[in-house]
């Protein structure tokens, strides 16, 4: 299975904005909805080429292959969501990734850098 389009430019910056909009709007969750985070991409201007993303991020892996499967594409979720979490990891080796489970939430990943969901840190 191939991943969706290109990863987006700015991974951490685009975790950052949807991350904190979905803290703002739902409170903190292991996972959000779909449809949560289709109006979390919305609400910060994700751009549509890029949505697929912030689902691998956010979404249970169950509801982004769902997703995927009713729009009939074939997206990879353990390898995108391994995309957007290195743009976060305090790890230095990408290999070191491949020990983890990808089913689990976004906030139980170690090694990640939370200072990027304070909220001083980037005006949305």
């Amino acid at each position: 299975m191939q991943a969706c389009s290109m990863p987006p430019a700015d991974r951490r910056r685009q975790i950052q904005r949807v991350g904190k909009d979905l803290m703002q709007h739902y409170g903190r969750k292991k996972y959000y909805t779909v449809d949560e985070v289709k109006q979390a991409n919305l609400r910060q201007c994700i751009s549509l080429d890029f949505w697929c993303w912030s689902h691998a991020m956010f979404n249970s892996h169950h509801d982004f292959d769902a997703l995927h499967l009713s729009l009939g594409e074939a997206c990879n979720y353990a390898s995108m969501k391994s995309d957007m979490l290195s743009a976060v990891s305090g790890a230095v080796d990408a290999t070191s990734w491949f020990d983890f489970d990808f089913d689990l939430s976004w906030i139980e990943f170690p090694d990640l850098d939370w200072s990027i969901f304070d909220i001083f840190d980037v005006d949305l």
